[in-house]
Parts: structure tokens; C-alpha cells; sequence
């Protein structure tokens, strides 16, 4: 597929972080105007080089580990999209790595195996996508693997409120100040020595631990946005009163279901009241974490299954090419795309087994739809399935899950 284009180099080593200073100077109006307070703990003797581990809630994580790494140099991991909005040059000139979302790239080992050797700090945000609703996402079993490959400390940042200021499902500001981080030296170079790969994923997976909303209701940290809801049916997608899918909406400050008619106000705290009847839900990760089991148990029924028409966006380099419609479908194997562009078939086969999460975009940018991103490790591809009867929230759901239960009936 898109054999004629050009594609990223993605053997090229990675460049030295270049414009340093600057880099922190641009990022501190926007940790000022939300007076965002980092703080950092066992710090103390270490040095680059070492591992960046972020959690990931909105841009402002980027902005955040800048401060927190300097003055020394970071080659942050970044996804190929970024590389395409923001301009090739522009993101190897500051020193990012680009990768294309959940592949097992080899390439990638021997670029943050170089920045080690630079004696420089390699950043990732291993969720690798935006948090849904401002709770832990999956973190992959390879992170211990690469922790002992490299035998370099690890450090994290955990920042607290990102998601409430700009959540994922709708990304405006909603100007919230008293933002937090924690940067913390998790483990030292002794330590990862001593430890297993088993006991260094428990480590990290029990520091990534968060939750936006009870964050924000522990702090009464109030958000006077008027349309602080719209959006949200994007993450709770199926109503907890009829148990009907993808006939949810929202405007302002209210979630309805429009099939039963069921409505909850979002509050300024940030907790659902439903405005007749019983709150099913209050917090909204519980909603969200109520949709998994239902997710879950249709994996295990073996009944998950959802086909479309769609049309399909690709990025081979800095750009995005409209490839046209595609056959698309995501069932208990996995994914399977089909379609035809300038004359040559092509397909794009995803077995459930070998990814542990997947990549979607609400009214992403260049078609204002919602779409799952599919991943080769040559090929990028923006799938946006017709209609409006789906949920790429459940189809991201449903891709952990079947990854787990194929883990599991292994086992």
C-alpha cells in the first residue's frame, strides 16, 4: 500500500535535543496561567542517563516533563501523527523519536539504545494515547523488559488534573489552576539490577496509578466551564438505565440518553447526578469501568463482533492521504481492513492476540469524526467506520479485553 510514497526514515538516529531553554521558556506561560506545581522526590544524585516514564492526559505532560528534566537533554518518544501535524524537521530538530503506535519495533530499541550511550534521558508516555476518562490506561508487560535492557535508573511524572482542565473527549481549556505533578526517582540503578521483570512492572504499574476525578473532588476543585459535559457520551457510550449503546448526547452541563430519555447533570466538581431517579453512576470512571465488564462479557461469550464501511486516511510521511473506502471489521480475531487505492488491493490484518490496546481519536482533526488508528510497522492508518451505530471507545475496550483472554485461555 502506498508503495509510490515516500515513508518516514525510521532507521535515522535520533538527533541530540537541540533549543533547550527555549523549549522551557515557551512551556512556562501555560504552567504559570494554571499555576501548576511540581514537586520532586528521591531525586537527589540522579543523573542522566536514565528512563522518563509520563503519564498521559493532555499536552500539557509534555510541557510538565520539560520543566522537570531540565537543564538536561530528553528524546521524548513520539507517535507518527505528531511528526505529521507538526512538521518532520521540527520534531527530530527537538529531539523526538518517532514510532508508529502499538507495533513491537525493533528500530526503536537501537535509537533509545543510542540516546543511553549519549548519556541522555529517553521519555515515554507508555499509555501511549490520551487517558479516556482521566484513570490509568494499560501499560505494556515490555516496559520491565526495557527497564533491564537498558540497567539505567527509572524515573516518573505523575501529573494530576490534566485531564480535568482538558479532557480527551472534549479538548477545550477549561482553565483549571492548581494543576500538580510528582516527579519521582521510582527506581535506582541498584535496584533494577536486583529486581525481576515481574517486579519491575508491579512497581511501576502501582505508581501509575491515578484518577483525575477523585483528584479534583479531593482538591474541590470547581470547573465553571458551561459545556464541561459536551463530549462525553464519546466515553460513556451506553446507558446504565436501558442499557442501550451509542445513543448517547450531551449539551453543557447535561448527559442524556436519547433513547430512554434519562439525564444526568455533570457538577462542578465533576461527579454525574441523574436529574429523575437513581444515579447509577456518579464517578464517571465507574460508568466507564461498568462498560468494560459489559465489553468483557461479550468476549468471553465469544459474540464481540462489529463491520462497516469506512474510509480510511493514511500517513506514509508527513502528511495524510485520503486512501478512500475500505472494507473494516473487528471481531474476536482482531482487526481486518480491505480496500483498493490507485488500482492495488491492499489489507491490513491485526490478529487480537498480538496488541494489548489500540489507538482512537474523537473528531479528529482533518474529518471531524471519531476513528481508530490501525498500526504496521510500515503502514498508519485513520479508519472512521460509517454511520453513527459504533462506539471506537468500545472497539478500544474491546481490544484490551480480547488481548487478556487470549492471554488468559494461553495460560
Amino acid at each position: 500500500m502506498l508503495d509510490s510514497y515516500k515513508r518516514f526514515d525510521m532507521k535515522k538516529r535520533p538527533n541530540r535535543q537541540h533549543l533547550r531553554p527555549l523549549l522551557r521558556l515557551l512551556s512556562l506561560p501555560s504552567l504559570w496561567s494554571h499555576r501548576e506545581k511540581l514537586t520532586k522526590t528521591n531525586m537527589e544524585g540522579v543523573e542522566p542517563p536514565y528512563l522518563f516514564l509520563s503519564n498521559h492526559n493532555s499536552f500539557m505532560d509534555f510541557l510538565v516533563g520539560y520543566k522537570a528534566v531540565a537543564p538536561h537533554k530528553v528524546n521524548f518518544v513520539a507517535s507518527i501523527d505528531g511528526f505529521a501535524v507538526f512538521g518532520e524537521k521540527i520534531m527530530r530538530f527537538i529531539g523526538c523519536i518517532c514510532k508508529r503506535k502499538f507495533t513491537n519495533d525493533t528500530l526503536l530499541l537501537r535509537k533509545m539504545t543510542r540516546v543511553i550511550k549519549n548519556g541522555d534521558i529517553i521519555g515515554i508516555y507508555p499509555e501511549a494515547r490520551y487517558s479516556l476518562c482521566g484513570t490509568t490506561a494499560v501499560l505494556p508487560e515490555s516496559l520491565g523488559k526495557l527497564v533491564k535492557l537498558f540497567n539505567v535508573p527509572v524515573v516518573t511524572l505523575m501529573c494530576h488534573g490534566h485531564h480535568i482542565n482538558q479532557p480527551f473527549w472534549n479538548q477545550k481549556s477549561r482553565h483549571v489552576k492548581g494543576l500538580t505533578a510528582e516527579m519521582n526517582c521510582l527506581l535506582k540503578k541498584e535496584e533494577v539490577e536486583k529486581l525481576s521483570v515481574d517486579e519491575i512492572n508491579q512497581k511501576i504499574k502501582d505508581s501509575f496509578w491515578y484518577d483525575d476525578f477523585k483528584w479534583q473532588k479531593d482538591n474541590n476543585i470547581k470547573v465553571k466551564y458551561k459545556k464541561r459535559a459536551e463530549g462525553l457520551e464519546k466515553v460513556l457510550y451506553q446507558c446504565p438505565h436501558c442499557l442501550k449503546e451509542y445513543h448517547m448526547s450531551s449539551n453543557l452541563d447535561i448527559l442524556k440518553c436519547d433513547n430512554c430519555g434519562k439525564q444526568w447533570q455533570m457538577t462542578e466538581l465533576g461527579e454525574l447526578k441523574a436529574l429523575d431517579g437513581e444515579t447509577e453512576f456518579s464517578h464517571i470512571p465507574d460508568w466507564y469501568e461498568w462498560e468494560r465488564l459489559n465489553v468483557r462479557k461479550e468476549v468471553w461469550e465469544n459474540r464481540y463482533s462489529f463491520s462497516s464501511k469506512a474510509i480510511v486516511d493514511a500517513i506514509p510521511n508527513n502528511k495524510f492521504i485520503p486512501i478512500g473506502e475500505a472494507y473494516f471489521e473487528h471481531n474476536m480475531n482482531g482487526f481486518f481492513l480491505k480496500g483498493n487505492f490507485e488500482g492495488e488491493d491492499y489489507s491490513i490484518v491485526i490478529p487480537a492476540k498480538t496488541t494489548y490496546s489500540v489507538h482512537i481519536e474523537y473528531n479528529f482533526k482533518l474529518r471531524k469524526r471519531d476513528c481508530i488508528d490501525l498500526n504496521t510497522l510500515t503502514d498508519t492508518c485513520y479508519v472512521y467506520p460509517d454511520g453513527n451505530e459504533f462506539s471506537v471507545t468500545k472497539m478500544a475496550l474491546a481490544t484490551e479485553e480480547l488481548f487478556q483472554y487470549y492471554k488468559q485461555n494461553q495460560k
